[in-house]
């Protein structure tokens, strides 16, 4: 007898449109599709064309229409400002609507890009819905990037209105917000219309004689907006994600098809149900901020948690213990990275005796690869079900995952378990061939991918082809490598390309690259991601100098590092280069990033046929070691 996990992934690829059409109509539709899957501009793929929809309506009022207007939707928990505020779905609604009218004041339309930088305080989630609200496209950029990085995602998505705050609030320190955006406007090419900041009372930020509006005086002049019918093909939002070529691709998600999978996996996936609380520890930065802090819970009826704070230090490494308790958290979405964290402050777990988790049903990890020994802990510690699960931004939804409300399967360490039903995960070589169970390949699906996933790139057809589909046709490149074993479970094992997860969060080496060799100083350079056991990863440097240069070399590293950090922010993580003579490379000129990350990780490696002179594999062992990497010690296969 085949099992529902089976019957439900055969089903969504054998029939997709028939598989889908079932959630849909869990959803409130203006006006019903008129073809669940379009396909006929391949591969180009559109999710419900002709429906017509609003994402914001189906998150907020919908739910208030269906008696749930007094259930809390938005819970704000700010341990480092001593602040815990909730909101119910009605108060949400309202403050949602307020601001779509200062928006709609401000000239924003259906269509336009509004731009948010924001810390993890509830206007940014009131931000995001009150542009879903009106059919106006946001994009929301992580607190943590420098003026540089905001500069060129300004310049991309052209916002007619950008929504910041005074400040962002880490454990020791209030980071000013406004100097750094007045830094991106300047140099920027495309200019907003208009700013409007929330005053936070830590700091206070200088405001632009009609440029720059309070949040508070606008909200209280403001007319409510009602929700603005849109296709259900319209874009909702872009997200920026790194490009191996150091420049940001806006990935686009839609309306539809968006709504349809994510209130579909709240229950599919984390099995929660409408009333459950559901806490992902995020930023609503990052996808899984927007897809499981903001929509996927609400769309879902769900409670959701707002968290302000971090794993350690914000007081202790109990801190997210506490919020468990005192929320009745029923499910919880973070990074390893984070139980990293919390391992290595309270290795025994002895903080959670303190607080009562009977309400907590099961760990759900994703960002990088869970490792044994955090997933071993984290189960030992919970006991409660660990569950690593594997997506990333431009799917806007997990691949593959222990499906905990369909069929829960055993956990294999290291494995995101079974692709979730929508998903072709197949392994390919360089052919585009699928390889035999248990080799490794280029992890990549089939199309068409499922709905809520990305469409295309924001003004850039072209680059979501060449970024996506062009290596292995008919096929979207994961750019993961990994293999699939005889009982159908996905091990992503590397990157196939340059972007690193450092604590979850992608990030280019390319653009770090850009970074050091701007430096005058500086011949050329190479950074490459290693394994780091709290971060996952770490990005190193290598610098060679330019020829005749006599300055201390350390000092010229002080200033790289610092470089990195101004341009592309405290997120990139960059502490650590070192000068090389040379670095190694094939005879072509393409440096061997591959060895020396093998090099560093201890990891066995072979001397490359193609390079161009192996005695320079011992100089790095050296500056490895050198830098704490002891590869000198390292044997080859």
């Amino acid at each position: 007898m085949t099992s529902p996990y089976q019957q439900q992934y055969e089903q969504s690829l054998r029939d997709p449109e028939g598989f889908w059409r079932t959630p849909a109509e869990d959803c409130h539709w203006y006006k019903k599709w008129d073809k669940v899957l379009d396909d006929s501009n391949k591969p180009f793929y559109r999710w419900f064309r002709g429906g017509v929809v609003n994402t914001c309506f189906n998150a907020l009022d919908w739910h208030i229409q269906n008696g749930r207007g007094q259930q809390v939707a938005l819970i704000y928990d700010s341990p480092v400002t001593q602040t815990i505020q909730k909101y119910t779905f009605a108060q949400l609604r309202d403050l949602t609507a307020q601001f779509a009218g200062v928006l709609m004041a401000k000239g924003v339309q259906k269509g336009d890009r509004v731009l948010l930088y924001m810390p993890m305080i509830p206007e940014a989630v009131i931000g995001m819905l009150a542009c879903a609200r009106i059919g106006a496209v946001h994009s929301v950029v992580f607190g943590g990037f420098a003026a540089k990085e905001l500069a060129t995602r300004i310049n991309d998505a052209k916002p007619k209105v950008i929504v910041s705050a005074s400040c962002g609030i880490e454990v020791n320190r209030v980071v000013p917000y406004k100097p750094l955006l007045d830094k991106a406007i300047e140099i920027a090419t495309a200019k907003p219309q208009s700013c409007i900041i929330v005053q936070r009372p830590q700091q206070a930020a200088e405001m632009r004689q009609g440029v720059d509006w309070d949040w508070e005086v606008e909200m209280a002049k403001a007319q409510p907006a009602a929700c603005v019918p849109v296709a259900a093909t319209d874009p909702l939002y872009i997200l920026y994600t790194s490009g191996t070529t150091g420049i940001p691709k806006g990935v686009v998600r839609d309306n539809g098809g968006h709504m349809v999978a994510l209130k579909w996996t709240m229950k599919a996936i984390y099995n929660v149900e409408a009333g459950d609380v559901y806490w992902a520890a995020s930023d609503v930065g990052w996808v899984v901020g927007h897809s499981y802090i903001v929509y996927g819970p609400l769309l879902k009826g769900c409670t959701t948690i707002l968290y302000e704070g971090k794993p350690v230090g914000t007081p202790d490494a109990g801190a997210f213990w506490r919020v468990i308790s005192q929320h009745k958290v029923k499910a919880l979405f973070t990074a390893p990275t984070a139980f990293r964290a919390i391992k290595q402050q309270d290795p025994g777990g002895k903080l959670i005796a303190n607080y009562d988790l009977s309400h907590f049903k099961t760990l759900f990890l994703a960002g990088e690869r869970t490792d044994p020994d955090t997933l071993r802990w984290a189960q030992e510690k919970l006991k409660v079900p660990v569950i690593d699960h594997w997506w990333q931004t431009e799917t806007g939804w997990a691949i593959a995952a222990n499906c905990m409300g369909i069929e829960a399967f055993a956990v294999k360490a290291g494995s995101p378990t079974k692709a979730v039903p929508g998903w072709n995960v197949q392994v390919l070589d360089a052919t585009s061939k699928p390889v035999k169970p248990g080799d490794i390949g280029a992890l990549s699906v089939k199309l068409p991918l499922p709905p809520g996933t990305l469409p295309t790139l924001w003004n850039n057809d072209e680059g979501y082809l060449n970024s996506y589909l062009k290596e292995f046709p008919g096929y979207y490149k994961t750019a993961d490598a990994g293999f699939i074993d005889e009982e159908g479970y996905i091990f992503v094992m590397s990157r196939t390309d340059d972007i690193i997860n450092v604590a979850g969060h992608r990030l280019s080496t390319g653009a770090m690259e850009e970074v050091l060799a701007d430096h005058p100083d500086v011949a050329e350079c190479a950074v490459l991601g290693v394994e780091d056991e709290l971060k996952g990863q770490v990005p190193v440097g290598f610098i060679v100098l330019k020829a005749g240069v006599t300055r201390d070399p350390a000092q010229i590293e002080k200033e790289v590092v610092q470089m990195v950090r101004d341009r592309i922010g405290p997120v990139a993580a960059f502490k650590t280069v070192t000068t090389v003579k040379r670095l190694p490379k094939t005879r072509s000129g393409k440096i061997l990033r591959g060895t020396i990350r093998k090099i560093a990780d201890n990891q066995p490696y072979n001397v490359p046929a193609t390079i161009d002179d192996p005695a320079i594999l011992d100089e790095m062992q050296v500056a490895l070691k050198r830098i704490g990497y002891a590869g000198a010690e390292k044997k080859k296969e």
